[in-house]
């Protein structure tokens, strides 16, 4: 049973792969190429290295991905290697697939804007996909993944976006072209926004910490009517030198708008923060898994 759940959930990832890969390839294919709009990443390096020493865009491609490969399956581990080799190969079928089944100058759009906003929504989606179900499309994103395993805090999409925005600013100036370079920004802004927010999840919650003089009372009611668990953290102001309690509790948004009207309720003088948290594991939230 556990082997079958296992085949089930690889199976899942695979599927989520694919998926982002067909989405990126639309991207690309229908909406940022046609239009000249930069991707940044390795194809965009590519160019920018055949204009200055003639270096043909295939062997570039295949000279920065390989040794970034390889050091992703030193770095990152071979589940994530087989994923990555998948990614790559599905990515570049999929683009010639569009390429054959729609042509070499198809697009959508002629408005530049409108295609660097659907085009970096879509790049968006699927990155972020290839990214939650485990996978890179090489490249930046690639880069990205080995950078985030040392710089945990910044997210593989951030990184990604950084690397890109090196890419494409320096194009813009060997191309002499600025307008490019700016819709490219806003393509990659809006992909690397949207990617973050498919791999954090789409649900966040709230964490309020609360100091008040009746803190007892408030934690007591907030856990009978608001249904959550409130833990009391020892706090001292450091102007007044008084130890006081700080409430710490996490709602979701449906539960917001509660706990507020219970914390005014008991004291209208409470010292509430409110922060955004994109995922909390445990009980009462998701459940963690490996």
């Amino acid at each position: 049973m556990i082997l079958s759940n296992k085949k089930h959930n690889v199976m899942i990832e695979y599927v989520g792969i694919t998926i982002g890969c067909a989405l990126m390839a639309i991207s690309l294919n229908l909406f940022l190429k046609p239009n000249t709009i930069a991707p940044g990443g390795v194809t965009g390096l590519a160019i920018l290295i055949e204009e200055l020493i003639g270096i043909p865009i295939d062997i570039t491609n295949l000279a920065i991905n390989i040794p970034l490969f390889i050091v992703g399956l030193l770095v990152l581990g071979k589940v994530f290697g087989v994923k990555t080799a998948y990614a790559i190969l599905m990515l570049s079928a999929f683009i010639r697939m569009f390429l054959i089944l729609f042509g070499e100058g198809a697009l959508i759009t002629q408005d530049i804007l409108l295609a660097a906003i659907y085009g970096g929504v879509l790049l968006g989606v699927g990155l972020g996909a290839v990214f939650r179900f485990g996978g890179t499309t090489g490249g930046t994103d690639l880069a990205g993944a080995i950078l985030n395993k040392y710089f945990p805090s910044i997210s593989t999409a951030k990184l990604m976006m950084l690397l890109d925005l090196i890419v494409v600013a320096t194009a813009g100036v060997i191309q002499r072209n600025i307008e490019t370079s700016l819709y490219s920004v806003i393509a990659l802004y809006i992909a690397v926004k949207l990617a973050d927010f498919i791999v954090e999840d789409l649900s966040y919650a709230k964490a309020f910490y609360i100091i008040s003089k009746d803190s007892e009372q408030i934690g007591k009611r907030i856990m009978e009517e608001v249904g959550r668990g409130v833990t009391a953290l020892e706090g001292r102001g450091l102007y007044t030198g008084n130890k006081r309690e700080v409430l710490l509790c996490v709602v979701n948004r449906a539960q917001v708008a509660k706990l507020k009207k219970v914390v005014y309720e008991m004291d209208e003088k409470a010292f509430i923060m409110v922060t955004t948290i994109h995922e909390v594991l445990g009980e009462g939230f998701k459940e963690i898994k490996k």
